[in-house]
């Protein structure tokens, strides 16, 4: 079965397409259009419920979460790419030395990479908020080190079985370099499982900025995050629910979507699954 039907018959797959496809939409929405300013505040319409001239009611301040939303969910689809690239870039970099640097090297980067797994996101994002204060930017490098780890055993593990493979041993017999080898023929055979971790990764990474922003360690206001509206909410749960179940469920939404989307690119891709 080719992988274009595998596509069509999974249905995780297109879930995923659905619901992730909903986020960036509202998202590329956003950077046009809104209902209101997302951060206008209007005091005579504070806390109310959602209506017609609010679909998801307002805020403390009066501002239209509906707008908020729309906004958080920029934010939350570039912590995830810029979390991602960080991990990626760096892991993979590291994981192909690991593989093919020899035994000193390969100690000495799993040894690293142990140490960074000694210290989750949330850690991270304290330590390094700490040194250089509270904002996206340093979020962002606190989950993508946090993905370094993570990137570079999966690439080691990849490259290392093809490295094992009969035709790249054919290939240093026809004299290509040890770069040409890994370009040509390593690359291209990990990418699959690269983009499928790339794709769970990009979930985990919305939801712990969501948790670092609630804890006041990521997006700091007035920029919409949905876990500082969360954080917001929390003091007005009996007098306006919605003020936090509209970002909660963005937040699930969101996670559910792209988790999904991972499943379903790993039942297409993974070959062991097939």
């Amino acid at each position: 079965m080719t992988a274009m039907a595998r596509c069509f018959k999974n249905l995780n797959f297109w879930l995923g397409v659905a619901l992730s496809s909903v986020v960036v939409a509202m998202a590329l929405t956003s950077l046009f259009w809104t209902p209101y300013g997302p951060t206008t505040m209007d005091a005579r319409h504070r806390m109310e419920a959602p209506s017609l001239s609010h679909p998801l009611g307002t805020d403390q301040y009066g501002r239209d979460l509906l707008s908020r939303v729309m906004v958080g969910a920029v934010n939350s689809i570039v912590v995830g790419l810029m979390t991602v690239a960080i991990g990626m870039g760096a892991g993979v970099v590291l994981g192909l030395i690991s593989a093919w640097g020899g035994r000193i090297a390969d100690e000495a980067i799993m040894r690293f990479s142990d140490l960074l797994f000694g210290f989750p996101a949330v850690l991270s994002a304290i330590l390094i908020t700490s040194i250089m204060g509270p904002s996206a930017v340093n979020a962002m490098l606190a989950i993508g080190i946090f993905y370094i780890p993570i990137f570079a055993r999966l690439t080691r593990a990849s490259a290392l079985t093809i490295k094992k493979l009969d035709y790249i041993a054919a290939a240093r017999a026809a004299g290509r370099t040890e770069g040409a080898i890994i370009r040509s023929h390593v690359l291209p055979n990990i990418l699959s499982p690269l983009i499928i971790q790339a794709t769970v990764q990009f979930a985990v990474a919305i939801l712990a900025e969501a948790g670092l922003s609630y804890l006041g360690l990521g997006t700091q206001p007035p920029h919409p995050s949905w876990g500082r509206m969360l954080n917001e909410a929390q003091t007005f749960m009996e007098l306006a629910p919605w003020m936090a179940v509209f970002p909660g469920l963005a937040i699930a939404w969101a996670v559910l979507g792209f988790n999904l989307l991972g499943d379903g690119l790993r039942d297409i891709l993974d070959p062991r699954l097939r």
